[in-house]
């Protein structure tokens, strides 16, 4: 008889990433670590109105995370359960800057434990160096020509400038 292969640990890490920060390829970096395959999932979420598309968001991604052999950018516009086993994936990897944050995922995990009960929530807390940090800060930081270079990678510091200047050339501030 033939031994089994192993069991591929995928986990799925999903997110609006409008734009990825620092503090979520803090994340992507230690997940990658305990997974054989992560897959970052852009959320195309229809009542949401993104800076970024969402090919463009992957693009952004996978341009941040090409040294990460084991990391997948992908998308999805269903629930995350059903994403999850679409995939394969048994766990969610959720990063966790602060007790609000926690409050929050805690209450996603149950109704996805709920909707299916094979799927399994990890937490991982954020670098605290990152710990103030979201995309929506970034893009008001950005939107005002602030200083972000320490708060996303240089090409993603780059798509926000010229997205900026698009829309202030188009007369757009939104």
């Amino acid at each position: 008889m033939k031994p089994q292969a192993p069991i591929e640990r995928i986990a799925v890490y999903p997110g609006s990433f409008d734009p990825v920060t620092l503090g979520h390829l803090d994340i992507i970096h230690r997940a990658a670590k305990q997974f054989d395959k992560l897959i970052v999932a852009v959320l195309n979420n229809t009542s949401k109105n993104p800076m970024f598309s969402v090919d463009e968001r992957k693009e952004l991604l996978r341009e941040a995370t090409s040294d990460l052999k084991n990391v997948e950018i992908d998308s999805f516009r269903d629930l995350l359960v059903r994403y999850m086993r679409s995939r394969d994936a048994r766990v969610i990897v959720r990063g966790i800057r602060s007790v609000t944050d926690f409050e929050y995922e805690l209450q996603l995990a149950s109704t996805n434990r709920h909707l299916d009960d094979e799927i399994e929530t990890i937490f991982m807390t954020t670098n605290p160096k990152y710990s103030y940090l979201s995309s929506s800060i970034v893009k008001e930081i950005a939107q005002f020509e602030g200083d972000v270079k320490d708060l996303v990678p240089r090409h993603v510091e780059q798509a926000l400038t010229q997205r900026f200047r698009d829309r202030a050339q188009a007369g757009d501030r939104r």
